[in-house]
């Protein structure tokens, strides 16, 4: 296979990244064909070195100003900024990419995050961005909405004791108390859909290499949260019966590759706790497999929220310790040939 790395197609405009816009699939498609003809780009079925481009929730959601979650960084235009590397990376190494994983953050109204799940005596809801904490379920604080109960088919009764088993889960495994996170990324709004300029790269990807985008759905469990790919926050009610599963199909599949390069938003979040995951089921087959994990750190940013919130410090902190457990930290501006155990 050719190795080396390849023009950026004149379709990509830069300045059209932090804006929503249709994708002319039809022209690109066309395009691509000849753009694969002209540099000798084989299909994917052909690669010896099978590399996959993991993006964890490329969505407008996250990485368009104004959206819901829009992730700004200390810098303010962190995602956008992200997304213009993160195209031109795509582009420059269409012939090594073998697959791209975009992982899609899937949201309903009545989730456990959500402002209407909650009710105090009064019957008001929380603001977004409150912390539920364990000890405002004991006291009596917040209550789970008995309608949205009877909604999801759980008996409010039973909601309660299970929003007490939820928060004291969440406390016991140390990453944060439960959050009430605003209304985004929900299912067949705008917000769920891939960034504009990055469906295009991945569209262009697949007809350029024969190959389809393995979209993978997270966060559609009505009562847990799902940072992670991998797994949701809690997997089981306060008896032990299951109200979510881990991702056992992607996990094999991830592992099959010679090389999982992860992109994406937030990094202080669901970037995190994919790899943290991912790290963790590694541990258990194969530790030196962590080998095979490449970070692209100049495209995922941390949730900074300006006078308020900053998870910068506890980000960095954990790429050093995913760094320290055999994780490569790379640049999208490297060449993949020049990465340290990559032999393309």
């Amino acid at each position: 296979m050719e190795t080396k790395e390849l023009p950026i197609p004149p379709h990509f405009d830069p300045d059209q990244v932090d804006r929503v816009w249709k994708v002319p699939y039809q022209l690109r498609a066309e395009k691509a064909r000849l753009w694969a003809k002209m540099h000798s780009i084989p299909p994917a079925s052909e690669d010896r070195v099978r590399i996959c481009l993991l993006l964890v929730d490329v969505q407008n959601t996250f990485c368009i100003p104004g959206f819901e979650l829009y992730v700004g960084g200390s810098s303010g235009t962190g995602a956008v900024d992200d997304n213009r590397r993160l195209c031109r990376f795509i582009y420059r190494n269409l012939n090594v990419i073998s697959q791209i994983t975009p992982t899609m953050d899937t949201h309903f109204p009545l989730q456990i995050f959500h402002t209407i799940i909650f009710m105090d005596k009064n019957g008001n809801h929380p603001a977004p961005f409150s912390l539920i904490s364990v000890k405002e379920i004991e006291e009596g604080v917040w209550r789970f909405n008995p309608h949205a109960a009877k909604s999801l088919g759980v008996d409010p009764d039973e909601a309660q004791k299970y929003l007490l088993h939820y928060t004291r889960t969440l406390s016991a495994t140390g990453k944060y108390e439960l959050t009430v996170w605003p209304y985004h990324a929900m299912l067949g709004g705008i917000g769920h859909a891939l960034v504009s300029s990055v469906e295009e790269a991945l569209f262009f990807h697949s007809i350029v290499r024969f190959t389809k985008p393995d979209f993978q759905i997270k966060g559609d469990y009505a009562l847990t949260e799902n940072y992670s790919v991998i797994q949701p926050e809690v997997l089981s009610d306060s008896q032990g019966a299951l109200i979510a599963k881990k991702n056992e199909a992607l996990i094999r599949n991830l592992l099959k590759f010679d090389a999982v390069i992860i992109a994406g938003q937030a990094k202080s979040h669901c970037v995190i706790w994919t790899i943290e995951d991912l790290l963790h089921e590694i541990a258990f087959s194969d530790p030196d497999q962590a080998g095979k994990i490449y970070l692209l750190e100049d495209c995922t940013s941390p949730v900074v929220i300006p006078g308020g919130i900053d998870f910068t410090s506890r980000a960095d902190a954990a790429f050093d310790r995913f760094s320290r457990a055999g994780v490569r930290i790379c640049r999208s501006s490297d060449p993949i040939s020049t990465w340290p155990g990559i032999r393309l």
